[in-house]
């Protein structure tokens, strides 16, 4: 869920954690990527977006597993309009995929420093991230 829901972070519960032996934690954190994908896709195909791809990532903090990072983020998953989803063919996003499309463009041998880019690359991608924000939370972002 988006941290504008107030769910920005979420722990798998404690009882599991203290449960867990080593060599675990990976049943715990699959387990728990399931559950949070799955909600995660409910909500966002109710507001018209489908997630393609995510990733969540998880430490250890006092023996607990916990989720650290960003998470279903722009920059952390791939998310797509419903309305506009075609089998077969690259898909409109609203995600990081913008840029990366752009730089596939230029003779730029993928290693630092990378090129600067654009004002419109970026006012498009900043575009795109508003709407996904909007989208998913239904509240205007006033920047």
């Amino acid at each position: 869920m988006p941290a504008a829901a107030g769910r920005n972070t979420r722990s798998p519960a404690p009882s599991a954690a203290s449960r867990c032996r080593p060599g675990c934690w990976n049943l715990q954190a699959r387990e728990f990527s399931l559950r949070l994908y799955s909600d995660a896709r409910a909500y966002a195909r109710e507001r018209g977006i489908l997630i393609a791809d995510t990733k969540f990532e998880f430490g250890l903090f006092d023996g607990q597993l916990i989720l650290i990072d960003e998470v279903l983020t722009p920059d952390s998953s791939r998310f797509w309009p419903a309305d506009q989803y075609r089998p077969g063919r690259g898909q409109p996003s609203f995600d990081k995929q913008f840029v990366r499309d752009y730089l596939e463009t230029l003779s730029w041998d993928k290693n630092p420093p990378a090129p600067a880019l654009p004002a419109d690359v970026v006012a498009r991608t900043s575009a795109k991230y508003v709407e996904a924000y909007e989208r998913i939370t239904g509240r205007r972002l006033d920047a």
